[in-house]
This record gives structure tokens, C-alpha cells and sequence, in this order.
């Protein structure tokens, strides 16, 4: 009996440690929302390699996360909930686009704060953003249509030359 007790007081422990770190990761990670900040919406047009939880930096600096994303069906945007520190005051003007970390690095959303004297309040949302790029897309249309561009431009100045 005494055993049992031990092992049942030892699990329960281990299962209030568990819970303990799975809620400071929540709020640690954004995923609870702006425990300490405000909330703004930015639109995107493609947000490859975002997710929840990824991070909000400016300057190089995380200040907030992305906490949620949806796609609005009318425009077919992906629409991003961002969670910034309540420290960090957004002018209107702020630019948003979506940051790589390096060739091979994660990604990330970048804000870029404008001049303007008036602030986006809480649910306010960054109208200007700049999407994702896709590096493979454009190594891919520089190596298959470098032959085509030579081809044409041969084309347009052999017939420019002789008439």
C-alpha cells in the first residue's frame, strides 16, 4: 500500500510538471495570445513558411508572434493575427513582409515602423506588406528562361539589323 501511494504521489508530480511547462511554452512561445500586447492584422498574398508561433521582429528583434492565420475566401489572402509587445507602438505606415533567416534559414515577419504621428490601435491592421519570395521559383526562371531571353533578344536584333 505504501507503494502504490509513493508511485501515485511521484506520477502526480511529474504530470503537474509537465502541465506547468506545456503552459509556460504556450505563453512563452505567442501561441496565448498578447499576454503583454496588443493585437494587429496584416494580409499577405502568400505566406509560405509562416506558421503560428513563428516570430515578429523589428530591427532584428523579436517583438510579438503570429498567433493566427486564416484565408479570407473573397480575396484569397492570407490573413495574419500578429501579438506585439505592448512596449512597441506601431504607426500606421508600418511595412510588414515575411523575413528569411538566411538561404536555408526560417522565416519570419518583419515590421518596418513609418513615420506617421498616428498608431494602430489594437485590431488595427498593417496595410502595407510585402509577401514571401520564392527563391526556388526565381533561381528556376532565371535558369530555364535565360535561353529563351538570349533566343528573343538574337531574334529582335537580327531583324532590327537588317532592315
Amino acid at each position: 500500500m505504501k507503494n502504490s501511494m509513493a508511485e501515485t504521489a511521484v506520477g502526480a508530480f511529474v504530470v503537474a510538471i509537465a502541465v506547468g511547462f506545456f503552459g509556460f511554452m504556450y505563453f512563452v512561445g505567442g501561441l496565448g495570445g498578447p499576454a503583454n500586447g496588443y493585437s494587429v492584422n496584416a494580409s499577405f498574398g502568400s505566406v509560405d513558411g509562416i506558421s503560428v508561433g513563428t516570430d515578429v521582429r523589428m530591427a532584428g528583434i523579436k517583438i510579438g508572434s503570429v498567433t493566427a492565420q486564416k484565408l479570407d475566401r473573397e480575396s484569397y489572402r492570407a490573413n495574419l493575427e500578429l501579438a506585439v509587445d505592448s512596449t512597441v507602438k506601431l504607426p500606421e505606415d508600418t511595412t510588414a513582409k515575411i523575413a528569411s533567416e538566411g538561404l536555408l534559414g526560417g522565416k519570419f515577419i518583419s515590421l518596418e515602423p513609418g513615420g506617421s504621428d498616428t498608431l494602430i490601435a489594437s485590431g488595427g491592421e498593417i496595410e502595407f506588406t510585402q509577401d514571401a519570395i520564392d527563391l526556388f521559383g526565381l533561381v528556376s526562371q532565371f535558369v530555364l528562361g535565360s535561353g529563351k531571353s538570349d533566343d528573343k533578344k538574337s531574334e529582335g536584333d537580327s531583324t532590327q539589323s537588317s532592315q
